[in-house]
C-alpha cells in the first residue's frame, strides 16, 4: 500500500536526506541536487513549472518521488515526468504504484476534458522496469539530455488522456 501527497519545502530536510542516502541507486540514471537549499528551491516552484509528488509506503516513510516538470497549459497542454526511488525502497513495487496513483491525478485533478499530454523523457530501459502501461513510443533522441555531466541518448515515450482513460491505468499486454 502507498499514501501519494504532494512536496513542498518543509519537504526539502526529508528528501534531502534520501537523495543523499540513494546516489549509488541513481546514478548514472540522475544528477541530484547537491544541498537542501536547492531541493527547497526545487520544490517552491510553482504548478506551472514543477509539481512533486512523495511515494510513502505503509510507515509513511518515502520510498520515491515522481515530477511532473515544465506543465504547458493552453493548446499544447503537456507535461514532463520524472522519477525515482528512494533506497532502500527500490524494487518493492512502490514506484510502479505511485506511478499510476499520480498519472491517475495528472489526467484527472489536474487534466480536463481537454486532450493533455504527459511525454517522458528517460531511457527506455529504465521505464520499462516499471511498466509502458498505455505509454507509446514516440521516437529517440540522441544527446537529448545532460545527465551527470554526459549528453545522453533518450527514447521518448508519450500518454494522452484519452489513451491512459482507455488503458484504465494499467499496463499493456506488451509490459504485462
Amino acid at each position: 500500500m502507498i499514501r501519494i501527497g504532494r512536496l513542498g519545502a518543509d519537504d526539502a530536510p526529508e528528501l534531502f536526506e534520501a537523495i543523499v542516502r540513494s546516489r549509488a541507486l541513481h546514478k548514472p540514471w540522475i544528477t541530484p541536487v547537491a544541498t537542501e537549499a536547492e531541493i527547497r528551491e526545487c520544490l517552491s516552484q510553482p504548478p506551472d513549472v514543477r509539481i512533486s509528488y512523495g511515494i510513502r509506503e505503509d510507515s509513511g516513510q518515502l520510498a520515491g518521488v515522481v515530477n511532473i516538470n515544465s506543465v504547458i497549459h493552453g493548446a499544447f497542454q503537456n507535461g514532463f515526468l520524472g522519477y525515482y526511488a528512494i533506497s532502500p525502497y527500490e524494487g518493492h513495487g512502490f514506484m510502479r504504484a505511485g506511478l499510476i496513483a499520480v498519472l491517475d491525478r495528472a489526467f484527472g485533478e489536474h487534466g480536463s476534458t481537454e486532450s493533455r499530454r504527459t511525454s517522458s523523457l528517460i531511457t527506455s530501459a529504465r521505464f520499462a522496469s516499471y511498466g509502458v502501461w498505455a505509454f507509446r513510443l514516440e521516437g529517440h533522441s540522441p544527446r537529448y539530455l545532460r545527465i551527470n555531466g554526459e549528453w545522453k541518448d533518450h527514447d521518448r515515450y508519450a500518454l494522452t488522456v484519452e489513451e491512459w482513460q482507455v488503458s484504465g491505468g494499467r499496463p499493456t499486454s506488451e509490459s504485462t
